[in-house]
């Protein structure tokens, strides 16, 4: 049982690289539903909805690679290390999740094997595979966040965050307009959540940035696209230093 990482245009020309681990709420048949209820399946608990689509938007704009995972983040959430509780969260927000109740080692050794390390050798090789060809990937994630948190409405619609360099993060901030926009919200690395750049873009001193979009912008298609609009060109500008 191998989950790996789903590249997209993975010939693509820009050295951008385009992630987006919590893509999908799609429960495998070799992990059942976690005992939850349809509604919980389809909430930002088990993934991040609008995200995936977005990050197509932009793929599509850059004309970069695309890296996503293909199942739900309560089976395995591929922005935190093995140890880590949150990784397969027995709760997560207001929600219980059942089927991650009491896992002993071996069950989390289990899904360690079959989700976290077959993405992340797919995403290394890909990196490693640029690197040895002269190129040097940018790395940006992808995510979505909700209206409202733990019963507080968030005012902020745009974030960046990074782990090690900022600038790349700076430069988006500084050519994205008509955003409620703000460096390290709604989280910063000393949440936790940016596991994936710090393995992935920190080691070989990557540039990269994590991006949180309020995930009522990006609902549907059309705000999806919209959205992509806005977006790629500060993105494209900030790869450029403008």
């Amino acid at each position: 049982m191998r989950f790996g990482a789903v590249i997209e245009q993975s010939d693509a020309a820009s050295d951008l690289v385009l992630l987006c681990e919590h893509a999908s709420n799609h429960f495998p048949t070799e992990f059942g539903t976690l005992g939850l209820t349809p509604e919980v399946q389809s909430a930002h608990v088990a993934w991040d909805p609008g995200a995936l689509g977005l990050a197509r938007g932009l793929a599509a704009r850059l004309g970069a690679t695309l890296v996503h995972a293909p199942l739900s983040r309560l089976i395995y959430d591929l922005n935190r290390p093995p140890h880590s509780p949150g990784a397969m969260a027995e709760r997560s927000e207001i929600h219980d999740i059942p089927g991650n109740r009491g896992l002993d080692a071996a069950a989390r050794l289990a899904r360690v094997q079959a989700v976290y390390l077959p993405f992340h050798d797919d995403l290394h090789a890909l990196i490693a595979t640029r690197l040895a060809q002269g190129r040097t990937p940018v790395l940006v994630t992808v995510h979505s966040f909700t209206p409202v948190y733990h019963g507080q409405r968030r005012a902020l619609e745009f974030g960046a965050i990074h782990d090690g360099d900022e600038s790349l993060c700076r430069n988006i901030l500084r050519n994205v307009h008509g955003l409620a926009s703000a460096l390290n919200e709604p989280y910063s690395a000393a949440d936790g959540v940016t596991h994936l750049l710090r393995l992935q873009a920190v080691p070989y001193g990557l540039s990269h940035a994590m991006l949180e979009i309020r995930n009522d912008l990006i609902a549907d298609a059309p705000g999806q696209e919209a959205m992509a609009d806005r977006l790629a060109p500060a993105i494209r500008a900030a790869q450029e230093g403008v």
